[in-house]
């Protein structure tokens, strides 16, 4: 029996697509570095910054990451945060899984302290029981870490858990810690970067039929 479900962010509850490659773009500029396209962008939705800004700008060294994140989150804080649209149908979804009682957490790379503030902006927090994210420095870039963590301070048995994402992060962090991986396709990842999910949806409305 599942009782608990954990939800990937970007991707999976919202779009943040302008407010994510907005201030990439902006911390770019700051660098010297020109916009590497929204092919290059939309791959920077759902994984951590520190691994998108080495991905975008070869042979950076950590001291220039933290530098880039540094000058992303200048925009993102004041303004890219509010760029965000949820997706229809996940706000009547959430509702219909907590009319069964079903626990919800949100597990996102996203740094905890922007999770929380676009969660409660689109009135999730009334669902969800927590938003567990990133700290600042990084400690839990690494989503399967992340992921831990969550069902360590929550006390969910693994067993009876699902994740639900966008990404083969959130795929592979399932796999890592026991819990059934469920990929969505409206999100930012295709099919085959969600291989190893056990069930693949195609709507955000098919979250409220999560667990038939």
């Amino acid at each position: 029996m599942t009782t608990t479900v954990l939800l990937d962010l970007d991707g999976t509850l919202s779009d943040n697509f302008a407010g994510i490659s907005r201030s990439i773009v902006h911390a770019l500029a700051r660098l010297g570095v020109p916009s590497p396209g929204d092919d290059a962008l939309r791959a920077c939705v759902g994984p951590p910054l520190r691994e998108s800004f080495a991905r975008l700008v070869p042979g950076l060294d950590a001291a220039g990451v933290e530098a880039a994140i540094g000058h992303y989150r200048e925009r993102y804080r004041d303004v890219g945060w509010r760029e965000n649209v949820a997706y229809d149908g996940v706000a009547g979804a959430l509702a219909a899984l907590a009319a069964r009682r079903v626990r919800m957490f949100v597990c996102t790379s996203k740094p905890e302290v922007f999770a929380t503030r676009i969660v409660a902006h689109f009135g999730f927090d009334a669902y969800v029981e927590r938003v567990h994210g990133a700290d600042l420095a990084g400690a839990l870039d690494d989503k399967r870490a992340l992921l831990a963590h969550a069902l360590s301070r929550e006390g969910i048995d693994a067993a009876q858990a699902v994740m639900v994402g966008d990404r083969h992060h959130d795929v592979r962090a399932a796999r890592a810690n026991g819990v059934r991986a469920i990929g969505v396709l409206w999100g930012y990842g295709s099919r085959a970067e969600l291989e190893g999910a056990e069930r693949l949806l195609e709507r955000p409305a098919d979250l409220a039929g999560l667990l038939d």
